[in-house]
């Protein structure tokens, strides 16, 4: 085949259109996503754990070190094994943070489990490991710390804990491909680790995402578990003559078409997160006047940690109006954004968890949180009028 389907980035942007001159998002691409697409095609493999997907598997091993790298349908699928591999039980309980998505808590509930909500520090709104150890009880099973905006959690104290009380801990590194904690990879840290290639994140498929498995005695249930309850990941392998139902599981390949997609974007890795990190530099560096002012607080990055600029988020002062800000962004065609709706406060979150103590940090921080638009070759002029704007709105 030759290359005549790679396109560049400019072709790409004429194919779509936004309603917004700065959007928030933008998906994006190598060039080379529908060339792998066709190959696929061309080879005859579109099902799950086809060439493309064991290149991605590859990638995964060699890249974060964790025993076995397992491509999934999404992040949420990724948690999803990780409460089965867990074997989690109606009434277990799992510490995490309220300030996350919901597929965090939706899996162990799905399991009949009870998420623990503790709260987050101040300074990276990740879950304080200061006040894990007072939330665990006899119902206690796991801690899911959420390694939010790509930046880590204060993993060796997690873990010491959980090696104490006997615990299990699943990362939840939705938002940590290519961020390391201490030299180590986000997700290959803890006893297993989530991984999303939504179109949000750094490096995408589209929907999709990844179980990491770092404790040897689960890979094999885990690639049981992701086939259906069945082996026949080993019977491919020849090491059964026939593959048979093992366990409870599910369907949780993804296509090899998705997997195509991504190992285009798994080729530029490096190259994304350096354009990524070009970029929040250039916004950390335009915004220090404001937070020198006390208008509002930037990002703040742990010694340890080197994040993958996932995101690029500021903390408004709680005197300013952050619906204002929103609107004036909207205004100047800007999409800017909060993020989540604590958990704690939601509706399925009060019925299936609760929460340890007030969460005083998360309700504070939550309430002050703005997004800026982030992708990787968002323009200095396009970040230069988001900065202009929210001065403005601001100040």
């Amino acid at each position: 085949m030759t290359n005549t389907l790679i396109l560049n980035e400019a072709d790409l942007k004429i194919m779509n259109k936004t309603n917004y001159q700065i959007p928030f998002n933008w998906p994006h691409m190598t060039g080379k996503e529908l060339y792998y697409i066709a190959e696929a095609h061309f080879n005859g493999s579109l099902a799950g754990d086809g060439p493309f997907t064991k290149r991605c598997h590859a990638w995964l091993e060699e890249r974060t070190g964790c025993n076995k790298g397992l491509l999934t349908h999404s992040c949420t699928a990724a948690l999803e094994m990780a409460a089965l591999l867990l074997d989690i039980q109606p009434g277990d309980e799992v510490l995490m943070p309220s300030y996350t998505f919901v597929s965090t808590a939706n899996a162990f509930v799905l399991r009949g489990g009870v998420p623990v909500f503790v709260d987050i520090r101040e300074d990276t709104l990740n879950l304080d490991e200061r006040l894990i150890e007072s939330a665990i009880t006899p119902r206690t099973r796991a801690i899911a710390p959420v390694h939010y905006a790509g930046v880590a959690c204060e993993m060796d104290t997690i873990m010491a804990i959980a090696q104490k009380h006997g615990l299990k801990v699943v990362e939840d590194a939705a938002q940590g491909v290519m961020s390391t904690y201490k030299g180590r990879a986000l997700g290959s840290i803890g006893d297993l680790g989530a991984y999303s290639f939504h179109e949000t994140k750094n490096v995408i498929s589209g929907e999709g995402g990844a179980l990491l498995v770092n404790s040897l005695g689960m890979s094999l249930r885990a690639e049981i578990i992701r086939e259906k309850g069945t082996d026949r990941s080993r019977f491919f392998r020849g090491e059964v003559d026939k593959y048979t139902w093992q366990e409870v599981g599910s369907s949780f390949l993804p296509g090899e078409l998705i997997a195509a997609f991504l190992w285009a974007q798994l080729e530029e890795a490096d190259r994304i997160t350096k354009e990524r990190l070009a970029c929040w530099q250039r916004y950390h560096e335009l915004l220090e006047p404001l937070e020198t002012k006390g208008i509002l607080r930037r990002p703040i990055i742990p010694d340890d940690c080197e994040h993958n600029a996932h995101m690029y988020y500021v903390l408004l002062v709680p005197e300013i109006d952050r619906q204002m800000v929103l609107n004036s962004f909207k205004r100047n065609e800007i999409w800017s954004v909060f993020h989540y709706v604590p958990l704690h406060s939601s509706p399925a979150g009060k019925r299936y968890g609760r929460p340890h103590g007030d969460l005083d940090v998360t309700n504070q921080q939550s309430e002050r949180l703005v997004r800026l638009p982030m992708w990787a070759g968002l323009s200095d002029e396009q970040q230069d009028r988001v900065v202009e704007v929210l001065r403005s709105a601001a100040g």
